[in-house]
């Protein structure tokens, strides 16, 4: 067991569920305009639908690792030239935080779960982020690949659950200091893009 490749994990999904994107976004003008409670329940829904991710990532990616050494390297290379892709994605986009509330439409706690959920699974940019970030992150010799995936993924979801939720449950003060510091756009935008060539770095290196 590498625990402190499970450490890194964590640490990566911490820093990316804090860099602004299209869910932490959603979840923050639903709290802003509905409420906390709306928030977290479209916290909940999108965090569930990356079990059905997981679950496609795992029995996929693990049949290929049994099958060749070969396709696992091409993996890992199509995973880390693709996050590198999204370093310049947004390292070409504005800095500039939008947090317009205009077009968000008020709707009850199981709707804004059911859209969360749909929201993310189908949505394949997240199963093609799964397949580049989690083969990096296989942390046991002994543990079958499917089991170590699943790990993976709860643990995705956890992180990604803590965060999210405390951005739905702090919306107003958040949306205040992002209204208040203009610079911090750029601050988080810088971090997404090192964080993206850093697992990039981090997955093409490591061993199967």
């Amino acid at each position: 067991m590498n625990y402190d490749l499970l450490i890194s994990f964590m640490f990566a999904t911490s820093l990316l569920a804090l860099s602004p994107g299209p869910d932490n976004i959603y979840v923050l003008m639903q709290s802003i305009v509905n409420g906390k409670k709306y928030g977290l329940a479209t916290v909940a829904g999108l965090i569930s639908g990356c079990l059905v991710h997981t679950t496609l990532v795992a029995f996929g990616v693990s049949a290929i690792i049994k099958e060749s050494d070969i396709l696992f390297f091409v993996i890992k290379l199509l995973g880390a030239l693709y996050l590198l892709y999204l370093a310049f994605r947004v390292y070409k986009s504005s800095s500039k935080l939008s947090l317009s509330s205009d077009n968000i439409v008020k709707k009850s706690l199981l709707q804004l779960f059911k859209q969360g959920f749909i929201m993310n699974v189908f949505n394949p940019k997240v199963s093609i982020f799964f397949l580049a970030f989690f083969p990096g992150f296989l942390f046991s010799d002994t543990l079958s690949s499917v089991v170590q995936f699943y790990v993976l993924g709860l643990l995705f979801m956890i992180v990604s659950a803590i965060i999210f939720s405390t951005i739905a449950v702090l919306a107003g003060s958040i949306s205040d200091y992002i209204k208040q510091h203009k610079r911090i756009g750029l601050y988080l935008k810088w971090l997404q893009i090192i964080v993206f060539v850093g697992i990039a770095i981090l997955i093409f290196t490591s061993e199967k």
